[in-house]
């Protein structure tokens, strides 16, 4: 099939980023015509055409509205079989809700829609899409945000599915624990023995990167954090130094090659305010690690409790640092031949394969 896919400017390395690119590999792969309808920041990509639109830059409202009109627009009379946006648009097939539910995140950040011109235009476009059939159909990425919307919007079940991500799983794979795992600890400075938890994520705040800190402080020993992102670090800097542990802290910025972080580290921590499913679950399920969730991240689905990691209810010190100290202890086995298998069927063409499904439903 023809199908535009609508979506922010994006690169092949790093959390949205990675998810859709990888999703746009194994739409192609599946025999679909992709075009990609993107603003003029959006770099080339080989075999696939670039529509880029005019957008104004800020305010921020213009910006998302000058947007979704461009869409609009340029999808218009072109022939595509489907439409599929994964911004907050006017009109389209398929919506892909990556973020979520605007409305679920900004409650969970105790923050107020009518005090911010640009989050009550957010909410209204997410209500269209929800609500109002501004898309024909609506793809949550874990079943945890599925209900979600389904209970804030009374979103028709029938024009709602999950499709979930998809990780590369030959970039994140055990192996690169023998590949990389000596080096990359020598040049962060973390010692040989160290206990090593890894943080990765933009966004510090919602990914709960604070209650980490207070958790971390509970570990003994030569425990080290690596957080890996891209975010103000200063507030949680001096959260650590407040915890007078923050020279056990290592603050390393976002990394295209975060797979190497994960061969360094011995558990992976996102205890999250709000996350619709996060890729870093499986992309350190993929390479061999535990990880600890809060239920608040869709990624916990894929955890098995006590086995491949630890979901606490609820992202508050106490806990995390019960599961932390839970995950402290190795396996016999190791922890690789437990995580690694539950993540293996979560490819790209898993997932181009659930969208390809829906296409056919809707040119049905």
């Amino acid at each position: 099939m023809k199908v535009a896919l609508i979506c922010r400017p994006f690169s092949f390395h790093g959390g949205v980023e990675t998810a859709t690119a990888g999703l746009l590999r194994g739409l192609l792969g599946a025999g679909h015509t992709v075009e990609l309808i993107s603003t003029r920041r959006q770099p080339d990509i080989p075999g696939v055409p670039v529509r880029r639109v005019p957008v104004l830059r800020h305010p921020s409202v213009l910006r998302l509205l000058s947007f979704a009109l461009a869409a609009r627009h340029v999808t218009a009379g072109r022939g595509y079989d489907i439409v599929q946006s994964h911004e907050r648009g006017l009109t389209q097939d398929l919506y892909r809700a990556g973020e979520g539910s605007h409305r679920a995140y900004l409650e969970a950040m105790g923050r107020r829609v009518l005090l911010d011109p640009y989050h009550r235009l957010v909410c209204a476009l997410e209500g269209r899409i929800f609500r109002l059939r501004a898309a024909r159909h609506v793809v949550a990425i874990s079943a945890r945000d599925r209900a979600e919307i389904q209970r804030r919007y009374q979103t028709d079940p029938t024009r709602l599915s999950v499709v979930y991500n998809g990780v590369d799983l030959e970039r994140f794979h055990p192996d690169n624990r023998a590949r990389h795992r000596a080096h990359t600890r020598a040049a962060l400075g973390i010692p040989a023995a160290a206990w090593t938890v890894l943080f990765v994520g933009s966004g510090f705040e919602r990914k709960g990167l604070g209650p980490l800190l207070s958790a971390f402080a509970h570990l003994a020993g030569e425990s080290r954090l690596v957080v890996a992102g891209k975010g103000n670090t200063r507030r949680y800097e001096g959260q650590a130094a407040d915890l007078g542990i923050d020279e056990h802290v290592i603050w390393t910025g976002p990394q295209p090659a975060v797979e190497r972080l994960y061969a360094a580290a011995d558990v992976v921590a996102l205890p999250a305010l709000y996350e619709p499913f996060g890729n870093v679950h499986l992309e350190a399920l993929a390479s061999g690690l535990p990880v600890l969730s809060s239920a608040a991240a869709g990624g916990s689905e894929v955890i098995q409790q006590g086995r491949t990691g630890w979901v606490v209810a609820r992202p508050e010190t106490a806990l995390i640092a019960e599961g932390l100290a839970a995950l402290h202890e190795v396996p016999p086995e190791g922890w690789a031949q437990r995580a690694r298998p539950t993540v293996e069927a979560f490819t790209y063409a898993a997932q181009a394969q659930g969208f390809t499904d829906i296409y056919r439903l809707l040119r049905s």
